[in-house]
């Protein structure tokens, strides 16, 4: 990458500029060692608003699913363990065919980013009250 240093001079009323000085300077580095950047076609995410107390039904992923709580608080659950509460900046990870749900907590909005893997979402049944509120 060039770059080129200029100077914009005003002399008896006459605007000019001139160039001061050009040299060759190199990107800083943003990796060490090596990375590959991999496909990404099949990934695919979303970002929502979950007011107050709204969750998704229960689903699964075949490929798994990453959720990410931009702000507010997010809370989720999984079959047969406790409900967990993330608050911004939090984040889960749901590994594929694992029965899951995810929202916003009752007393505050979310706005969740979530990222899928591939494959399709299996759409079952709404998480009641009664799911949503275990501890």
């Amino acid at each position: 990458m060039q770059v080129v240093t200029a100077a914009l001079i005003f002399v008896a009323g006459v605007l000019t500029m001139t160039v001061v000085a050009a040299q060759h300077v190199e990107p800083a580095p943003v990796v060490t060692g090596t990375v590959t950047r991999m496909d990404t076609a099949d990934i695919s995410g979303g970002r929502q608003k979950f007011e107050a107390g709204a969750r998704t039904a229960w689903h699964r992923h075949d490929k798994g699913e990453l959720l990410f709580a931009e702000s507010g608080h997010m809370r989720t659950g999984r079959r047969s363990e406790p409900v967990k509460e993330y608050a911004a900046g939090g984040s889960e990870y749901t590994a594929p065919h694992v029965e899951h749900w995810h929202g916003a907590t009752p007393a505050e909005p979310l706005v969740q980013v979530n990222v899928q893997f591939g494959g399709k979402a299996t759409w079952l049944s709404k998480t009641t009250d009664l799911e949503y509120n275990r501890k």
